[in-house]
């Protein structure tokens, strides 16, 4: 069976790394990648989409760039070797990047979306970008790793996995984070975050709960209190050297920080390891 992976990019140099960490990933497995460019003919999406047609000037030179720029991707692919498991799909769309990703992700069945953290116009300031942000808010029917440039192409040895334990998991939102855990021996590293120290009975029955998830995966637990979420992870990651965060964005004031503009700017962990984001299947 072929794993189907969506690849967006705008041809910055962070588009390049991520899917440079994604043939990594999946270097040993049959996959059909299908690389996206969503383009529109002016800096503003939406008289793009308004008011130009297929046919004017400005549409077709827009649509020229982006064809040109997905012949390079494959060029460069080309130049840096090829993998016969792989097999590599180009998709030009004008429209705007979220509705492209949606489109594309329902047509070919996509199982996962791997992109970078920002591009071509990210600033220095924040640890994503929009984009990022809104893919991993807004494209709910699939899991999203987004990788930082500065991400080392390793594979994950150990997956952070942070939780309050006041919220109940099913195993099939956590799917991924099991198989790519399988598919590596990785350790998944629970990490408690919570200003008590002691569990209430709601939390005790989700840890064991979580405990029956992961079975026949390697897990452990680990507590860090008197910390934001934010921190807390920044420390752990930090301090092991982990190789990945991952979480589910549950519609849940422990999560929300995660991807709430204001403390996206601030988590630093995200400049430097691939975050998995995975989705409450209630939502």
């Amino acid at each position: 069976m072929r794993r189907k992976i969506l690849l967006p990019t705008d041809f910055s140099k962070n588009a390049w790394h991520a899917i440079n960490y994604a043939l990594e990933l999946y270097k040993d497995e049959n996959c059909d990648f299908y690389i996206l460019n969503a383009f529109s003919a002016t800096s503003n999406i939406l008289d793009s989409l308004l008011n130009l047609e297929p046919g004017s000037e400005l549409y077709e030179i827009a649509k020229s760039q982006s064809e040109e720029g997905l012949a390079k991707v494959l060029d460069m692919l080309t130049i840096k070797g090829y993998n016969n498991k792989h097999h590599f799909n180009v998709i030009s769309q004008f429209n705007n990047v979220i509705e492209a990703i949606k489109n594309v992700v329902e047509k070919k069945d996509i199982e996962i979306i791997i992109m970078g953290t920002k591009g071509k116009t990210g600033s220095k300031q924040v640890a994503f970008g929009s984009t990022a942000v809104y893919v991993m808010e807004k494209v709910r029917n699939c899991p999203v790793i987004v990788v930082p440039k500065l991400a080392e192409l390793t594979l994950p040895k150990e997956i952070v996995f942070p939780t309050s334990f006041k919220t109940h998991y099913k195993k099939r939102e956590l799917k991924y984070v099991i198989d790519v855990a399988k598919k590596y021996n990785s350790n998944i590293a629970i990490l408690h975050v919570s200003k008590e120290k002691e569990l209430d009975k709601n939390q005790k029955e989700y840890k064991l709960l979580l405990e029956e998830i992961f079975d026949g995966v390697n897990y452990s637990f680990y507590n860090l209190s008197n910390y934001s979420v934010e921190s807390a992870v920044n420390i752990f990651v930090e301090s092991r050297n982990s190789d990945m965060v991952a979480f589910i964005n549950k519609k849940h004031p422990f999560f929300s920080s995660f991807l709430a503009t204001p403390m996206v700017k601030e988590i630093s962990f995200h400049s430097k390891v691939p975050v998995l984001v995975m989705h409450d299947l209630r939502n």
